[in-house]
């Protein structure tokens, strides 16, 4: 089915786009049309990543340099590039990287401040950006990538389960609102995936437990019923699809894509 998808003269935000789930999702979405407007923190990647988007000769991919830990910057400069590249998008795709790992007691309010920053107040600033251009073309895709913790919370990630949960709980609330204007709002949500923040994971638990790192990727793929840590190009395949006319008539879900791993329905 996805060789059947359609991006044509479509306009995409990717958050965190510059690696990982973010840059197989502009790929794909490049592949099939549409505009990418790349979205991270590092400006000489996001030179190098651009030119390696497909180009078909009408297709016109852009990046922005913004840094979701400070929401109110972000704000600042998504309005000036909205307003100087006078783009309206059909599509978001909020994506960033997770809060440091640890236990939720041993939190400070300050970390999960940072926490509800870095997911929760940037998508919602973004969102309060972006959303007038997408009602006035009265059809739109918010996706949000988010974490299998919000159906199953997951040990050591304390700060990360609570705002992953919160999200999910904005995104299904934006779903009820925005409905009748024909944008739908959907959840992403990876399992263990081959990205940097697993390896950042990886290596806090074997340096916690003293033990390799390839021994602690065999524990988290043997809880998986397919055996292996997803690719990101799998997780970029759910999220192309939720973006596509294809799935015109879903809303306000939490898709799980983790090989099977979280045991609730």
């Amino acid at each position: 089915m996805l060789n059947q998808l359609d991006f044509k003269s479509k306009n995409i935000f990717i958050g965190g786009s510059s690696n990982g789930i973010g840059w197989e999702s502009a790929k794909l979405f490049s592949d099939f049309g549409g505009n990418v407007t790349l979205v991270s923190r590092n400006n000489k990647i996001l030179r190098q990543k651009i030119s390696e988007l497909t180009n078909n000769g009408t297709q016109n991919h852009n990046y922005i340099v913004l840094d979701f830990s400070s929401p109110n910057e972000l704000e600042l400069k998504l309005k000036e590039f909205v307003k100087k590249n006078s783009i309206n998008y059909d599509v978001i795709i909020n994506n960033t990287g997770g809060p440091p790992s640890g236990e939720l007691e041993n939190a400070t309010a300050e970390d999960l401040l940072q926490g509800f920053n870095l997911h929760l107040i940037s998508f919602h600033k973004i969102l309060g950006v972006l959303l007038e251009g997408i009602k006035n073309k009265e059809s739109g895709r918010i996706i949000n990538i988010i974490s299998t913790s919000v159906k199953q919370p997951l040990n050591g990630l304390g700060v990360s389960n609570t705002i992953r949960g919160a999200v999910a709980n904005w995104a299904k609330t934006l779903a009820n609102e925005l409905g009748p204007h024909n944008i739908t709002v959907n959840n992403i949500l990876p399992g263990a995936t081959n990205t940097g923040r697993l390896k950042e994971i990886i290596n806090n638990k074997a340096k916690k437990l003293n033990l390799k790192e390839s021994e602690i990727e065999k524990q988290m793929a043997d809880q998986v019923p397919l055996k292996r840590i997803a690719k990101p190009v799998e997780v970029a395949n759910a999220v192309v699809f939720l973006a596509s006319n294809k799935a015109s008539y879903i809303s306000g879900i939490n898709l799980p894509v983790d090989g099977g791993r979280t045991k609730s329905l």
